[in-house]
C-alpha cells in the first residue's frame, strides 16, 4: 500500500464511512418499524468503497449507481434530509418522493442516478462517456456493478463499445461475494471479474475493497490512466455485504461463520484502528464520531416525520403530465 492518509483526510474520510454506516442503520430500523415502505438494499460493510471512490475523483466526474446506491450518493455530496425525506416519500425528496430507496439522483453533485434494474446504469454511463469526449472534456464517469450484474450481456455490450471508441468511463464492479442468494463462485465463470477486461482490450486490476487506502489510491491510478491514455478501465473491488439483499432477506444461504470471518474484515474497524495506531484518534473519539452521527441523523428523520410534507396527487402528476393532462 503506497498511499498514507493525513490526519486531516483519514479523519473527514472516517467521518464519511461512519455516516454511512449510520445512515442504513437507521433507514433498516425505519423499515423495520414500518415508519418507511416499499423496499431498500444496504450496504452495511462496503463504507470503504463508498468513501473511497467519488473522493478520489474530480468533483465534476460523474456517477451511476446500482439499487444498493445510499453510500454513493452520500459520498458524492448529497444531503441526508433529502435521501430521508426521498424514502419518506416527502416532496423535498432529491426526486421529490417519488423514486424511493433505489432511484436517487443529485445532478448537482454530478450523480446522474440509479435504478432498480441490474445493471441498466452501465449502459448510460456509456453513452455519457461518449459524450464527454465529443464535447472534449477532460471528465470521466464512473459505472457501478455488482457481481451479480457482471454475467448480464449490457455490461459486456457496454465494455466493448467504450473499448472500440475509447471513452472515459470506469467500470467499477463492487463483487460482494453474493448476487441476491448466489454465491459468486457458482455464478461467475473467473476467479476475478477483473480478468475479463483483457477480453475486450481493456486494463484491469482488482484490490481489497474493505481498506478505503487502497480503493481511493487503486481509483485515483484509474482515473488517471483513463484522462492520459483516454481509454476505459475495469475496476474490481473485493468486498463483503454484512447485510441482506434486501429487508427481507434472512441470509439462510451462508453460514454465520462465514459472516464472523467477514466481520473481522469490517472496513470501519481496519480503517479506525489503523488512525488509532498513527496517532490520529483515539477510542474515545471515535465512539463520540459515531455517537455524533446517529444523533444528527436521528433529529433529521424526527423533523422530516414530524413535518410530512408528503408530495400530493396533484404536484406528481405536474412532473408528468402538462397542464394535468396529455398533449
Amino acid at each position: 500500500m503506497a498511499i498514507v492518509f493525513d490526519r486531516e483526510q483519514g479523519l473527514s474520510l472516517l467521518a464519511l464511512m461512519i455516516r454511512s454506516r449510520v445512515f442504513e442503520e437507521k433507514i433498516e430500523a425505519l423499515f423495520s418499524s414500518h415508519e418507511m415502505h416499499g423496499t431498500t438494499h444496504l450496504a452495511i460493510g462496503q463504507e470503504a468503497v463508498h468513501a473511497g471512490v467519488s473522493p478520489a475523483l474530480d468533483s465534476e466526474d460523474w456517477i451511476l449507481t446500482t439499487h444498493r446506491c445510499h453510500g454513493h450518493t452520500l459520498a458524492k455530496g448529497a444531503s441526508i434530509e433529502g435521501m430521508l425525506a426521498e424514502f419518506f416519500g416527502l416532496s423535498q425528496g432529491v426526486a421529490k418522493g417519488l423514486g424511493g430507496s433505489m432511484h436517487l439522483i443529485d445532478l448537482e453533485h454530478h450523480n446522474a442516478g440509479s435504478s432498480a434494474v441490474v445493471g441498466s446504469g452501465v449502459a448510460i454511463a456509456t453513452g455519457m462517456a461518449l459524450q464527454l469526449k465529443r464535447k472534449e472534456s477532460s471528465n470521466l464517469v464512473v459505472a457501478f456493478f455488482g457481481d451479480g450484474a457482471s454475467n448480464r450481456g449490457v455490461i459486456h455490450e457496454s465494455m466493448n463499445m467504450a473499448a472500440i471508441w475509447d471513452l472515459p468511463v470506469l467500470f467499477l464492479c463492487e463483487h460482494n461475494v453474493y448476487g441476491m442468494s448466489s454465491c459468486a463462485d457458482e455464478m461467475v465463470s473467473v476467479n476475478s471479474i477483473a480478468d475479463r477486461g483483457s477480453a475486450y482490450g481493456i486494463e484491469s486490476s482488482s484490490v481489497d475493497g474493505n481498506d478505503i487506502e487502497v480503493v481511493f489510491e487503486a481509483v485515483q491510478d484509474a482515473a488517471r490512466y483513463i484522462r492520459e491514455d483516454k481509454k476505459p478501465f475495469l475496476l474490481e473491488v473485493r468486498t463483503y455485504r454484512f447485510s441482506g439483499h434486501s429487508k427481507n432477506d434472512k441470509r439462510v444461504y451462508r453460514t454465520r461463520e462465514e459472516e464472523e470471518r467477514w466481520s473481522l474484515r469490517d472496513p470501519l474497524r481496519i480503517f479506525s484502528e489503523r488512525l488509532i495506531e498513527r496517532g490520529h484518534l483515539t477510542h474515545e473519539e471515535f465512539e463520540e464520531m459515531q455517537r455524533s452521527e446517529r444523533e444528527s441523523i436521528n433529529r433529521i428523520a424526527e423533523k422530516l416525520l414530524e413535518e410530512r410534507n408528503e408530495l400530493t396527487i396533484e404536484e406528481a402528476q405536474s412532473y408528468v403530465f402538462t397542464d394535468g393532462g396529455v398533449e
